[in-house]
């Protein structure tokens, strides 16, 4: 890969990232399921609680099912992407997950994040379109 290429693969991977979160907290959930590849899997490893979502349509009914009166909002940091090759890739990601169950409107007070971590991300580049073929969560910090 040239070095062009090599800074469109990045680019694009970092903004799977980015709209990944953007999905989850203003548009619609289950559309996540898009960002990966047919087989993409989602995983919260020991020690976390060993939840695994394999399969696009498996990921879409996972991420549909979050709660309608759910608030979040998701800060992403210090994306770092490793292009391997010219279809793939590694990244990982900080973030910190601010949330509110039964929302009812307004603004609420501001408080500490609920979570905070980072995710450890695998991308594949399929007819010339980069996806997510598996995402991590790390979460050392949860609430």
């Amino acid at each position: 890969m040239d070095s062009l290429e090599r800074l469109l693969a990045e680019r694009a991977c970092e903004r799977l990232v980015i709209d990944f979160v953007r999905r989850l907290d203003l548009g619609e959930p289950s559309s996540v399921a898009e960002l990966f590849t047919e087989d993409g899997r989602w995983e919260w490893p020991p020690p976390g609680d060993g939840r695994r979502v394999e399969g696009r349509d498996a990921l879409a009914a996972y991420f549909g099912s979050r709660p309608a009166d759910r608030l979040s909002r998701r800060v992403m940091s210090n994306i770092l992407v490793t292009v391997s090759g010219p279809k793939t890739a590694t990244a990982t990601s900080y973030f910190q997950t601010y949330r509110v169950d039964g929302y009812e409107g307004g603004m609420v007070p501001a408080g500490p994040p609920a979570q905070v971590g980072h995710y450890e991300d695998t991308f594949r580049r399929v007819s010339g379109r980069w996806l997510l073929a598996a995402r991590s969560l790390v979460l050392p910090f949860g609430g």
